[in-house]
């Protein structure tokens, strides 16, 4: 056998071992990247629906549906049984940095928003209207975090006919106190 064919031959396959294995790692790379951009999109929806779920339960509680003795145990519940903690935890595992944040902030107000409900506010109060704005606010901005993202359209209030995200435009109870979405402060990003 001649020196020049077995070098040949082993140069050849050498070169499809390499070729074969960078392949493999490329599949595996965008499989993983596949991977993560799906758990995002999925603890993304899960997050903002856990949230939803005890948004909606606070404001029943606000409206009276406990009595003032069981707003504290009510209200702890209504994150508890939506899951936001167990899914918040998701998020700061699997979401990117700037979609956590935006999600801490959302957390943080509706936190605030429970802790309102706690203390006895009524759904027509300035003390849960103080709190209920801004978090409207947060949550749109959640949105617009995981959108800009996702490579989704950004929205905007125009889009919906509003002027602001908040919410206080359309509400009865700041219209009777004489507050807009331009009057009212806006909470630092």
């Amino acid at each position: 056998m001649e020196w020049g064919t077995l070098v040949a031959t082993l140069g050849g396959g050498l070169i499809a071992i390499a070729g074969t294995v960078l392949a493999d790692r490329l599949r595996t790379r965008q499989e993983h990247r596949r991977g993560l951009e799906a758990r995002r999109r999925d603890v993304y929806t899960e997050f903002i629906a856990a949230a939803g779920a005890a948004h909606t339960e606070l404001r029943r509680l606000a409206q009276g549906g406990a009595g003032p003795s069981g707003l504290e145990g009510a209200s702890r519940a209504a994150l508890t049984d939506a899951r936001i903690y167990e899914v918040r935890e998701r998020l700061f595992l699997d979401a990117s940095t700037r979609i956590a944040g935006a999600g801490q902030t959302m957390f943080e107000h509706l936190r605030a928003l429970r802790r309102a409900v706690a203390a006895g506010a009524d759904i027509a109060s300035p003390a849960f209207h103080d709190v209920y704005h801004p978090y409207l606010d947060a949550v749109w901005a959640y949105r617009e975090a995981v959108r800009d993202e996702l490579k989704g359209r950004a929205l905007a209030p125009t889009d919906f006919g509003w002027s602001a995200w908040d919410g206080r435009e359309r509400c009865p109870h700041c219209a009777e106190r004489g507050t807009n979405a331009l009057t009212a402060p806006r909470p630092a990003p």
